[in-house]
């Protein structure tokens, strides 16, 4: 079988082809001026992929084995391509992340060999690999390499509308954390070896059941811890019967009391307490720094699991402990789930970062907390963000 992907010629059916993200169109638009020093940039900051069977990464995870062809002019090339080009999900098939620089250290023996981008698609470009260019390869990595997250990506072929696409803009938080797109579902999400690890060393996954079993505690809201939400509810009530917000010390003592009445000890009444104070230093800079409205406050913290819920769907699919349906299923439902606890993506992005700092921040307002602040604003005023073009209701 061979897994690169089969495209139609660029004037197929009268049908012009289009680009799938951005990296595509920069690397069109400069290849149409015969710039190949810009494209080469492009590639500089990008995640370029190495196919390979899944049998073999299984076998020796740090080994990559790059796989020559030769193309019809009978020309030995090295093929990668760009994440908007990567093949739809299949089983057996995984790919590598690698770099430009990693491209340009690789061991070419043959100086008549020339670096494929994009092999087999309408917009594959052919580049020499001598040692001068590679050289150069490795300056441009060095001037353009930077981090890859705190982007908002989206993909023209990707989930753009509908159910699927409301479910993947729940879990848009951590897709611009991780620069990857927000809305795709399919052959990677950082890449295969690097997925095992991830949900191997954090999540304690090694195998499809434990995959779901993990996935139905966040789609129950059941991994967060349960104090939190506890307290919420308790400030709601209290609202609810007074007709207005109760006062930080009424919500505080009503808090304990409640943690009294089903038996807690004394400690946990103390932490319930500290709890309330947390969440209100939290939301006092949550409104400074526009997280939520002048009088906003969260309501529940549900929004945390049901958005790693979405991401951790598109991690099994990129570990293949599942096929893209029940990935999808489990996106929808997310989605669905997050609608009917809150009144905005607003909203919905408050109550995920309060439970994401409640948990990891300490109120140090370090890296978990301003990829929070990060991640709202551009998903709240970039002209493509889903949030923008999804009704949340």
């Amino acid at each position: 079988m061979n897994p690169l992907p089969s495209h139609p010629g660029p004037l197929a059916h009268g049908v012009p082809w289009v680009s799938p993200s951005v990296t595509e169109h920069l690397l069109h638009e400069a290849g149409a001026r015969g710039d190949a020093e810009a494209q080469l940039r492009v590639l500089a900051g990008e995640e370029l992929y190495i196919v390979a069977p899944k049998a073999e990464v299984d076998a020796d995870p740090d080994s990559i084995t790059w796989r020559s062809y030769r193309d019809e002019a009978g020309r030995s090339c090295r093929p990668v391509l760009t994440r908007g080009m990567l093949p739809p999900w299949h089983p057996e098939w995984v790919f590598h992340a690698v770099s430009l620089k990693w491209v340009a250290e690789f061991g070419w023996r043959d100086p008549g060999q020339l670096l494929s981008v994009n092999t087999g698609t309408p917009a594959q470009i052919l580049f020499p690999a001598t040692p001068p260019h590679r050289a150069l390869w490795l300056r441009y990595h060095a001037e353009n390499d930077r981090p890859r997250g705190d982007r908002l990506i989206a993909l023209r072929h990707g989930a753009l509308h509908g159910p699927l696409a409301y479910g993947l803009a729940c879990g848009a938080h951590l897709a611009v954390g991780n620069g990857v797109p927000w809305n795709e579902v399919g052959t990677a999400y950082h890449e295969y070896a690097c997925e095992r690890q991830l949900l191997r060393d954090s999540w304690g996954i090694t195998e499809p059941n434990a995959w779901r079993q993990q996935l139905g505690y966040l789609l129950d809201a059941r991994n967060s811890p349960a104090e939190p939400d506890f307290v919420l509810r308790v400030r709601e009530q209290l609202a609810a019967g007074l007709g207005e917000q109760p006062s930080a010390e009424l919500w505080r003592e009503t808090a304990a009391g409640h943690a009294q009445d089903i038996g807690v000890g004394h400690g946990t009444v103390r932490d319930i307490e500290e709890l309330v104070r947390r969440i209100l230093r939290y939301e006092a800079r949550f409104r400074a720094d526009g997280l939520l409205p002048p009088d906003g406050r969260v309501t529940t913290t549900v929004a945390y699991d049901y958005g790693r819920a979405v991401n951790l769907a598109r991690w099994g699919l990129s570990a293949r402990f599942c096929v893209p349906h029940e990935a999808e299923q489990a996106i929808v439902y997310a989605g669905a789930l997050s609608r009917s606890a809150y009144r905005s993506w607003e909203d919905f992005s408050a109550g995920y970062a309060l439970g994401r700092v409640l948990r990891f921040d300490g109120e140090d307002y370090g890296s978990f907390y301003q990829d929070n602040v990060t991640a709202h604003r551009l998903l709240t005023e970039s002209e493509g963000s889903p949030w923008r073009n999804i009704p949340w209701r």
